[in-house]
């Protein structure tokens, strides 16, 4: 196959170098991005009067014709070609003749692959915004009906304070809202076009780099060449981000795992998120959330390869950048999958309120609200944090909760004990009095949620 650089060369390229140089084999994924680049790369040197009408419209109409037959299947990307770019550009000379060779004019692969990429990835940041903002739909919908649904909050995986499923899940709707902002920000600094930048140094045409740019939809054209084409920040920061979304959606994996375990029994998960044993008919695993998990680890991974990859780079271009593609697709495929498998589990999750509301009570949640109670009744609360963990003691012996125990018994520890201890001490009363915003407290929530709501609109 011949190159796009052929005539430097004498010698025909080693059969395996050419496979180890080609990357056709994923870059094809860019054929959309280089079509829609090169139409408005053509369209530009027909107005600067450096391609003629007739070839500006031959041209333009041959790219969109190669895009439809491929889309349409009538056209197969043929994987013998190096790149894309080169594959695109000889079947447009076999379809139009001379004219396809001037669609490279005052443009370079370096610059071009750069627009193709950063067009892609634009792409991708928007998408994956969206698919997080289905997911903050599905947990606002899941907060507005479980206000009153108390369950045990943790520290150190142990029973510490009780709230609501509302309330921790507001926790993760702030995760994945900060990695929508995150999102957004990136599309700020990536909406910059490097096509014009040439191989390294710009053109001695007389391109109209902003037209080209506005056309593309970016912000504006890069102002400095060398690093138009050795930029590869904005996918650095978006693999970094989808990272973070990632460890975000790992966190929450590890959760609904531990709450479907029988040992806590939370949550059912739908059979359609769930498999089976080979052998032991009785299992109902949490696969999805468990892949989820482990995925983590891959995508850290692609963004730890790009930047190994970048971390000794001269300028400008090098073809180690080459490595950014398959990293970077990676990644947004399988951040992509991670995002839409685990909202429609989430969305089908069946919660065992009754049975959260015995755990939290079960694990002396309500334990620093008996303290407080006798705060109130005078006592000191090192004093009274002594006292009720003697009574925290008192009822591990007998298997028992504190709700549960005789007045009589409590005061036999404290002669502060008092009948409204037992509303003191409810599941209801102990998140209700929590009423600062950010709280678990249902007039705190039923705000949060309205702002929540407003922000989703």
């Amino acid at each position: 196959m011949a190159q796009l650089w052929g005539g430097r060369f004498t010698k025909k390229t080693d059969e395996l170098v050419y496979a180890f140089n080609a990357s056709i084999g994923f870059d094809k994924r860019l054929l959309t991005q280089d079509i829609e680049g090169s139409i408005v790369h053509a369209r530009m040197l027909g107005r600067q009067g450096i391609l003629t009408q007739k070839e500006t419209e031959e041209i333009t109409g041959g790219l969109a014709g190669i895009l439809e037959d491929v889309e349409h299947g009538k056209l197969a990307i043929d994987e013998s070609f190096e790149d894309v770019h080169s594959f695109v550009e000889a079947v447009l000379t076999e379809r139009i003749g001379d004219a396809g060779k001037k669609l490279h004019t005052g443009r370079s692969r370096n610059d071009q692959v750069a627009l193709d990429m950063r067009l892609y990835a634009r792409l991708q940041v928007q998408q994956t915004d969206l698919l997080l903002g289905r997911l903050l739909e599905v947990l606002v919908g899941i907060m507005e009906e479980n206000t009153d649904t108390y369950m045990p909050g943790f520290t150190h995986l142990q029973k510490a304070q009780p709230l609501t499923l509302a309330h921790h899940m507001g926790a993760y709707f702030e995760m994945f809202h900060r990695d929508r902002l995150r999102m957004q920000d990136i599309l700020k600094r990536m909406n910059i076009c490097p096509l014009g930048a040439g191989a390294l140094a710009g053109t001695t045409y007389p391109l109209d780099r902003e037209y080209t740019a506005g056309e593309l939809g970016f912000d504006g054209p890069a102002l400095n060449s060398m690093d138009a084409v050795s930029d590869r920040d904005y996918l650095l920061e978006f693999l970094s981000a989808l990272s973070i979304v990632m460890m975000h959606l790992s966190r929450f994996s590890e959760e609904i795992i531990i709450w479907n375990s029988d040992e806590y029994r939370f949550v059912e998960i739908d059979d359609a998120y769930s498999t089976g044993s080979s052998i032991m008919p009785q299992k109902k695993n949490p696969d999805i959330a468990e892949l989820v998990r482990g995925k983590t680890g891959r995508v850290y991974g692609d963004l730890m390869a790009l930047l190994t990859v970048m971390k000794g780079l001269p300028l400008a271009y090098n073809k180690d950048m080459q490595e950014d593609k398959e990293a970077a697709f990676d990644a947004f495929d399988t951040v992509r999958d991670c995002i839409l498998l685990f909202t429609g589990m989430l969305a089908t999750i069946k919660f065992r309120k009754e049975r959260m509301a015995e755990s939290a009570m079960k694990g002396f949640t309500n334990a620093t609200d008996a303290a407080d109670y006798l705060v109130g009744k005078g006592v000191p609360f090192r004093e009274a944090h002594g006292i009720v963990g003697r009574l925290v003691l008192y009822c591990i012996e007998k298997n028992t909760s504190i709700d549960k125990l005789p007045l009589s018994e409590m005061r036999e520890i404290s002669d502060r004990f008092e009948e409204d201890i037992y509303d003191a001490v409810s599941l209801q009363t102990c998140v209700d009095k929590r009423l600062t915003i950010g709280a678990p407290g249902r007039e705190a929530m039923e705000k949060v949620i309205a702002i929540y709501k407003e922000y989703l609109k």
